[in-house]
């Protein structure tokens, strides 16, 4: 399969209605039912301060990142996800490279993000791209489920 290239969801395209359904459909596969955002979805994208970038093959949607800045010092990747038979084809890479730069251009001093810490692909991943471990949050996900909190800092002299 061809790698997509990110494209930005934006309110009122032609595409919009079809995308996020889709996008729904992805996040209840992926993630379980207390931390799909499936029911709050639409809200969460009307937020000014968020943004999402979808990868799509001969229109089929394979991946999406979402991302907010809630102040102006900082960003935060709040979901990405690649649907389970296009993973480790580079969806992933590319959603979160596109999303790191989406950020950087609002010109926050630092990116985090929350993973759970056996999802080792994701962690690897989000090493790759210079994100570091802050700390352990025990219970992030649930009672039995807890996340690395991640960072990745801009350098100022870039």
């Amino acid at each position: 399969m061809e790698k997509g290239v990110p494209l930005e969801l934006t309110r009122g395209s032609a595409n919009w209605a079809r995308v996020v359904e889709e996008i729904v459909k992805l996040e209840k596969k992926t993630f379980p039912k207390h931390e799909s955002l499936a029911q709050t979805f639409d809200g969460e994208l009307r937020k000014r301060n968020a943004g999402l970038l979808y990868v799509a093959v001969d229109g089929e949607t394979l991946g999406y990142v979402m991302y907010a800045w809630p102040s102006s010092l900082s960003a935060s990747i709040t979901k990405l996800a690649v649907k389970e038979s296009c993973r480790r084809q580079g969806h992933g890479e590319a959603l979160l490279r596109a999303a790191i730069e989406k950020c950087r251009s609002r010109k926050v001093q630092r990116v985090s993000l929350h993973v759970d810490p056996t999802r080792i692909a994701a962690v690897n991943l989000y090493k790759k791209h210079g994100f570091q471990v802050d700390c352990l949050v025990k219970s992030y996900y649930s009672a039995d489920r807890d996340a690395y909190r991640m960072y990745l800092d801009f350098d100022d002299s870039v």
